[in-house]
C-alpha cells in the first residue's frame, strides 16, 4: 500500500497505518519511567483490556518477557473474566483508547473499591472517565484515529509496554529508526496479486502461529477491514482437529512458521484439507511467502505490519470501504454514566 495511489490514501485506515513509521521514530522510552516505583510493592504485571487495545500489546509483551530471563510474572485477560481474580499483588494497566470502554471502565471502578493501589490507565484521548478513575494514565502521542480497525495505536501501546519491561530490567530501548524503516518497507511491499486474489477468494481466512498476539490482532482486524470470517489457531492448533472441517475455499496465513512443522502443514493442511497456505516469514518457504525483514527485538512489529498490508490489499479487490462497516464501532461497548 502507498499514499501515491488514490485507491489507497482516500481511506483514513490506509493514512493511519501509513503513521506508525513515524510514530515508531518518534517514540520517546523514557515515558513509562514514571511508573516504575509502583513495582517496588508488588510481585507482577497484569495487562488488560479489550480487542487490540489488549491483543498485540499484551501478548507480545508477555511473548518477549518469556524469552529472557525471569523478572515477574507478566499476565493477560480480558476486562470481564479479570474482575474474578485476586490482582492485589500485581500492577494493573487497563489500556482503553477511547478511555470510555465499559469493561475497562468496570473493571477498575472494582479495584478500586478494593483500595488497589497501582492501577494505571493507557488511552490515546485526555479527559476521559480512565484517566479520572487510574492512579495514573499516560496518555498516546499518536492522535486520534478515524478509522474503526485500530492500528497506529496498537503499535504505540506495544512500545509503551516495550519501553516499561525494559526499564525493569535496566535495558535500553535502542533500534526504533530501523524498526520503523523496516515497518515502512513492508508497508509498502508489493504483494503478489496471486496471494491477494487467494485471500479475496476464501471464504474463511485462519491465521496460525505464536501466542504473541500477531496473529490473533489479524484475525480481529480481518473482520473489520475484508468482512471475512476468521479465526486464530494458536501454535500447531491446526495440527489437531480442526483439518477435519476445513475445505479448499479456505486460506491459511502461517505468521513465522516454525520450520520444524513445515512438512506437516502441508501434507494436513494443503493435501489434507486442499486449504492454501501462506507464510509471512524472514526468508522463503515451500508455501506462497509473503518475505520480510529479520526486524530482531521487533520482529512482530513488522509481522503485524505485513498482516496489514495483505488485508488492505484484499479489502480494495473486494471494493469494501473499510471505513465504514455496517455493524462494527469504533468503541465496541461505550460507557454510559448512570
Amino acid at each position: 500500500m502507498n499514499l501515491t495511489e488514490k485507491k489507497y490514501s482516500k481511506y483514513a485506515l490506509v493514512r493511519e497505518m501509513m503513521e506508525t513509521p513515524g510514530i515508531i521514530r518518534s517514540f520517546r522510552p523514557e515515558v513509562s519511567a514514571p511508573f516504575l516505583k509502583a513495582f517496588q510493592s508488588k510481585k507482577g504485571l497484569f495487562l488488560t483490556g479489550e480487542g487490540s487495545s489488549r491483543l498485540f500489546p499484551a501478548k507480545r509483551t508477555i511473548f518477549s518477557s518469556f524469552r529472557k530471563d525471569f523478572l515477574m510474572p507478566v499476565m493477560t485477560e480480558g476486562c470481564t473474566q479479570s474482575l474474578e481474580y485476586n490482582l492485589k499483588d500485581f500492577v494493573v494497566f487497563a489500556a482503553s483508547n477511547s478511555g470510555q470502554t465499559k469493561e475497562v471502565i468496570r473493571l477498575v471502578s472494582a479495584l478500586k473499591k478494593k483500595k488497589h493501589n497501582a492501577v494505571f490507565g493507557l488511552t490515546a484521548n485526555v479527559n476521559t472517565k480512565l484517566e479520572e478513575m487510574v492512579d495514573a494514565a499516560h496518555v498516546l502521542k499518536c492522535g486520534k484515529e478515524n478509522a474503526v480497525a485500530a492500528t497506529k495505536s496498537v503499535i504505540e501501546q506495544a512500545l509503551f509496554y516495550d519501553s516499561l519491561m525494559r526499564h525493569l530490567r535496566g535495558e535500553k530501548m535502542t533500534g526504533l529508526k530501523k524498526a520503523a524503516d523496516q515497518i515502512e518497507e513492508v508497508l509498502t511491499a508489493r504483494i503478489d496479486k496471486k496471494i491477494i486474489k487467494m485471500v479475496a477468494n476464501a471464504d474463511m481466512i485462519y491465521f496460525a502461529g505464536r501466542d504473541n498476539g500477531v496473529a490473533a490482532e489479524l484475525a480481529l482486524k480481518t473482520n473489520e477491514i475484508t468482512r471475512k470470517k476468521s479465526a486464530f489457531l494458536e501454535g500447531t492448533f491446526a495440527l489437531h482437529g480442526i483439518e477435519e472441517v476445513m475445505n479448499k475455499n479456505e486460506v491459511l496465513i502461517w505468521v513465522d512458521p516454525f520450520e520444524h512443522d513445515h512438512d506437516k502443514f502441508m501434507e494436513c493442511i494443503v493435501k489434507g484439507a486442499e486449504v492454501n497456505v501462506i507464510a509471512i516469514a524472514k526468508e522463503k518457504t515451500i508455501f506462497p511467502t509473503i518475505i520480510i525483514p529479520d526486524g530482531g527485538d521487533y520482529a512482530e512489529y513488522l509481522q503485524l505490519a505485513a498482516g496489514w498490508n495483505i488485508l488492505v490489499d484484499t479489502g480494495i479487490a473486494l471494493k469494501i470501504d473499510p471505513d465504514h462497516p455496517r455493524r462494527a464501532r469504533k468503541v465496541g461497548n461505550e460507557y454510559v454514566p448512570a
